[in-house]
């Protein structure tokens, strides 16, 4: 008994599992910080959130979506900026915080989604390789992928395991976060349909009557539909059910399809990366070392073609979109990245260094400084000229956020420049591009916001309204570097 006792003193004692845990969080909150905070207070990361937040703080003045400020993303998206903002004020700073804490639930998800096949540190890269891959592709501040990718991390936590012993309540659990992430974006239906899809087949295979499948099955379907159909109601009984089935369901199919279509060699050159490693891992599954839990691998493999879905549903697709396949790609690699595999650590270090390397350039904190500065400098400028106009200042090409920084009404509810200035956009509004410049140009705006390079196909006939408007009326007041573009201000003549 006595040298039991001693043997037990000398082994060295079992670490306790939320200790593990622990570790693992905090390198993916590490992670988060290295890779997103040169991006904190930095208003140009994107021009989509710009106008995201620009609609969210309309919102907390009492604007409604779509009838007082336009776009054809969910309402629930805005509201999460509206949120943001009301907790921690106007700057990018408040939509930032809230996208850095779904982006650390996001790469905590990833690594529970990978424990099934791989060791604790493995899934600790995992998780961090979420994190720097969601850096890389757009969503390294407010973009929405940043936050509806985690709620579909969440769903496919609760489905996975069809034999769980709540294994319904958990999929009801999941249908409705899809229904919430609907709200976000409707392009995540792909991922919805499919987890709905697995949670079945789970109850099939476990002898689930017919009847009870299909009762399942509308249960699903209601839940994931609940809160678009609670927000529908609001409109209708608001009177405003008109504007919002356009705006959300209509104008999507009215926007024409970019000529590039849904791939071409940019695309593909951007799904490079994401596409070597779900290759190299279904590479090292079916011929180097099979999967811990095969079931598992094969509920990623068609997770990893749902969100293939989602990314090419739109007509026009942008490299950001590849943001939803981040995580699929990430565990279908895991069998090519397991540390305990033929080559050790290797894989695993080379990709999250490469992954590093990737988001770097990305977020160096000087050059962003510089040009934050610069362009608030430029805002000053706008703001200065247009104090003593009741009018608004219209920004046709550029930064939407320069409305709020030049403390600036808006104009109109078309508030995005792309839905004015995009030849895309000219039957997709449901009204004319060219009467609404038209229109907006007759309030004499004390100063106009032009850009030399457009990012879109220009509708000419608006164009031609704005230059012909300034060459007559204004002068140049400002101008800036943004990206590889120039955007000048013009003031109206005194």
């Amino acid at each position: 008994m006595a040298s039991i006792a001693s043997d037990m003193e000398t082994a060295p004692r079992a670490q306790p599992a939320w200790l593990g845990d622990a570790l693992v969080l905090l390198a993916i909150v590490a992670t988060a910080l290295i890779a997103r905070l040169p991006w904190f207070g930095f208003p140009l990361a994107g021009y989509d959130e710009q106008l995201y937040s620009l609609i969210g703080q309309a919102m907390n003045q009492g604007a409604l979506p779509f009838v007082e400020v336009w776009d054809r993303k969910p309402v629930g998206l805005f509201a999460l900026f509206a949120a943001a903002h009301a907790v921690g004020g106007p700057g990018p700073e408040a939509y930032q915080a809230l996208a850095l804490l779904f982006t650390v639930a996001g790469g905590w998800l990833t690594a529970v989604l990978a424990r099934p096949l791989v060791d604790r540190v493995t899934a600790a890269g995992a998780g961090m390789l979420y994190v720097l891959l969601m850096t890389v592709y757009g969503s390294a501040s407010g973009q929405s992928e940043v936050f509806h990718v985690p709620l579909m991390l969440a769903m496919a936590v609760l489905v996975r395991d069809s034999a769980h012993p709540n294994a319904i309540r958990r999929a009801l659990v999941a249908m409705l976060i899809g229904g919430l992430a609907l709200q976000v974006k409707y392009t995540v239906a792909p991922q919805c349909a499919m987890f709905g899809l697995w949670a079945l087949w789970g109850q099939y295979r476990q002898g689930a009557s017919k009847a009870r499948l299909v009762a399942l099955a509308a249960a699903f379907f209601a839940l994931g539909l609940l809160p678009t159909g609670l927000v529908a109601l609001y409109y209708a009984l608001a009177g405003h059910w008109d504007g919002f089935f356009f705006a959300n369901f209509l104008s999507f199919f009215d926007r024409a399809p970019s000529g590039a279509g849904r791939l071409h060699k940019d695309l593909l050159l951007g799904l490079v990366p994401l596409a070597v490693l779900a290759g190299g891992g279904l590479y090292a599954a079916t011929r180097l070392t099979p999967p811990r839990d095969r079931s598992h691998y094969v509920f990623i493999a068609f997770w990893f073609a749902a969100c293939l879905a989602t990314a090419f549903l739109p007509g026009t697709v942008y490299r950001y979109y590849f943001a939803a396949l981040v995580p699929a790609s990430v565990l279908l690699a895991l069998l090519l990245l397991d540390r305990s595999g033929p080559a050790r650590w290797g894989p695993l270090v080379l990709v999250v260094a490469g992954a590093f390397a990737l988001a770097a350039p990305l977020s160096l904190p000087g050059e962003l400084q510089e040009r934050a500065a610069d362009y608030d400098r430029f805002a000053a400028t706008v703001a200065q000229s247009s104090e003593d106009s009741d009018a608004c200042i219209f920004v046709f090409d550029g930064p939407s956020s320069l409305y709020r920084l030049a403390d600036s009404c808006l104009p109109s509810r078309f508030v995005y420049p792309d839905h004015l200035n995009n030849a895309l956009e000219r039957n997709a509004l449901g009204m004319s591009q060219e009467g609404e410049v038209a229109r907006i140009l007759e309030t004499r705006p004390p100063v106009i916001v032009t850009a030399d390079t457009p990012l879109t196909p220009q509708n000419k006939e608006a164009k031609a309204l704005v230059l012909e408007t300034i060459a007559r009326d204004y002068i140049e007041l400002a101008e800036i570097e943004i990206g590889d573009r120039t955007i000048r201000a013009w003031e109206r003549r005194r």
